[in-house]
């Protein structure tokens, strides 16, 4: 379970709900999108604050704190290296490519929710290279001092 656990890029949670939220969405409806971005404006929550303002939370706020935390998680998955980490790697550009061509070329996709989890995608696998090419550089380093 934990090998799974470390080969699976999380941040590949967020990109699938997207999808199959935006693919649903636009397949009920007029298809250029615009029910998708409507629907990431909507407020879910309103809490009113000490302030005397209201704090509302919507479906896209709800989207990015996802991604944000399990990116979190990915980055900490990183520092780990071995046979796993490289395939969560690949993975993870696989994912990020993914969301790239989503994101060029379906209008439900070019929003502002889903280009900074777009970038959120980018930055897990730059992540897993820095971190895997500085760790190799060091086994490298203590290979070499007997």
């Amino acid at each position: 379970m934990g090998a799974i656990f470390n080969v699976f890029p999380l941040i590949l949670i967020p990109v699938l709900t997207y999808n199959i939220w935006a693919f649903g969405a636009t397949a009920t409806s007029d298809g250029d999108g615009a029910s998708v971005r409507q629907h990431l404006a909507d407020v879910w929550v309103r809490v009113p604050m000490a302030s005397a303002a209201e704090w509302t939370i919507s479906f896209g706020d709800v989207m990015v704190l996802l991604a944000l935390i399990l990116l979190f998680v990915e980055l900490l998955k990183s520092t780990s290296t071995g046979t796993s980490a490289i395939f969560n790697h690949a993975l993870s550009m696989l994912v990020f490519i993914i969301c790239l061509v989503e994101f060029l070329l379906h209008p439900a996709f070019a929003t502002s929710v889903f280009f900074i989890i777009l970038v959120m995608a980018l930055l897990d696998v730059l992540a897993g290279v820095v971190v895997t090419i500085i760790s190799a550089r060091r086994d490298v380093e203590f290979a070499g001092q007997h």
